[in-house]
């Protein structure tokens, strides 16, 4: 069944993808309802605000899983798909980069430029094209695993759909509530720091899942070595994992420093090979796509395994 919803719910996608804020816009007011009544600047109301936020909405996904089960498993199976094609968001991201490739396979590095910056929230004003590409392909790697990968793995891992619900919302709220510095705001606190704490545990096996799916689709070899000796030079270590793996993967350069907005921005290198451009764009999409065929493959053997088991 898990398998059968995936594949419908990535149909419904590539047919009709979801905006993103359709999910953050109301979990996000959600959280900002949650903080301006429940923090009183202290980890331990972030860990009561963040059970308040979480619990609920995977135990009635979970719930209405069950009862839609008993009725009909052909119900449950549609609600899985259905759950899945909210949180799941593969096209969230994708036409950002289809977009950008295309800029830059055009020759229109300004507007390339616009369109990064308008994907990362930041100013992408003097960037060459080997730069806006090695950026697009940095963040296309890591919405990959956020969107696409950790949460079909959290979702097989729990029954029905709430694995997928705790992944998304955990990711969220750790965005908006953990990285939030204290420093910055004297009134949060200390109050999203459980939200980082957590995310990070849930967040530790589907990180090394995606790296390891990334080595076996690409360059097994490079990839295990600049996971084992880049990755933790990467500002965000587990996040290193998946980037440092994907650039070995592909055979391709990542991170190095940046001029943006005048500053130059300290960044580890990522990866071997050569220089990232618009052809290693494209190998990227390859990769990411033989890396969900793989998991499909994994899905069909271990459904294929209970059903004769």
């Amino acid at each position: 069944m898990s398998l059968f919803s995936l594949i419908a719910a990535l149909f419904l996608e590539q047919f009709r993808p979801l905006p993103n804020r359709l999910l953050l816009e109301p979990v996000g007011r959600y959280a900002d309802f949650l903080e301006a009544r429940l923090n009183a600047g202290e980890s331990r109301h972030g860990l009561i605000a963040w059970l308040v936020a979480v619990l609920p909405p995977v135990l009635l996904a979970g719930g209405v899983y069950y009862l839609l089960c008993a009725l009909s498993p052909l119900l449950g199976w549609v609600w899985n798909a259905l759950v899945l094609y909210l949180t799941m968001g593969f096209r969230q991201f994708s036409h950002h980069f289809t977009d950008i490739h295309l800029a830059l396979r055009m020759g229109d590095v300004p507007r390339a430029r616009q369109l990064l910056a308008e994907w990362r929230g930041r100013s992408a004003e003097g960037l060459s094209s080997s730069e806006v590409a090695r950026l697009a392909i940095e963040e296309a790697l890591a919405a990959s695993h956020r969107h696409v990968f950790a949460v079909v793995l959290w979702f097989v891992i729990l029954p029905g759909p709430c694995g997928a619900v705790l992944y998304r919302l955990a990711g969220i709220l750790a965005e908006r509530w953990g990285r939030r510095p204290a420093a910055a705001d004297e009134d949060f606190g200390q109050f999203g720091k459980f939200s980082q704490q957590i995310f990070a545990i849930i967040d530790w096996l589907p990180l090394r899942t995606t790296a390891s799916a990334f080595a076996v689709v690409g360059n097994f070899e490079d990839a295990v070595y600049c996971w084992r000796t880049q990755a933790g030079q990467w500002a965000d270590h587990e996040l290193g994992i998946v980037l440092s793996s994907g650039a070995g993967a592909l055979g391709v350069r990542l991170g190095q420093p940046l001029v943006e907005g005048g500053e130059v921005t300290d960044r580890a290198e990522l990866g071997v090979g050569e220089e990232a451009d618009v052809d290693f764009m494209q190998s990227t999409v390859g990769l990411v796509w033989r890396a969900l065929v793989l998991w499909l493959l994994l899905l069909l053997l271990i459904g294929l395994a209970v059903w004769v088991g």
